[in-house]
């Protein structure tokens, strides 16, 4: 349909990029860019201040109606979730320089034996 003087606007927009934004944020750029937020991982989503988006659907930069919902999860956080489903990243730094890690970085072949006792 195309944009009529008097409009209330496109009728469609961009979904803005909502991860890595703290709840608040998304809410209101949400309410900026016309579309609605859903957050099924959290039921009181509209009290959340300080969880941070991990995901969403539609992606960025797709095209929506004005007014459509888009879905965001959020980070379970320190306290948050056990045993459910969610999204799983790993929070801890990698293990210790040395070890496994740093003989698949290093080029060449790697030694066998090294560190045995008794060994060739």
């Amino acid at each position: 349909m195309p944009n009529t003087p008097g409009s209330a606007g496109p009728p469609e927009v961009r979904v803005p990029r909502f991860v890595g934004l703290m709840a608040m944020d998304a809410r209101e750029t949400a309410a900026k860019h016309g579309v609605r937020l859903a957050a099924p991982d959290r039921p009181g989503f509209d009290d959340l201040v300080l969880d941070y988006v991990v995901r969403q659907y539609p992606p960025p930069d797709a095209e929506i109606p004005r007014g459509a919902v888009v879905t965001v999860w959020f980070d379970l956080g320190p306290h948050g979730g056990g045993g459910g489903a969610g999204v799983r990243e790993p929070r801890r730094p990698g293990p210790p320089g040395g070890g496994l890690r740093r003989e698949l970085d290093e080029s060449g072949q790697p030694e066998v034996g090294v560190g045995s006792v008794g060994g060739p």
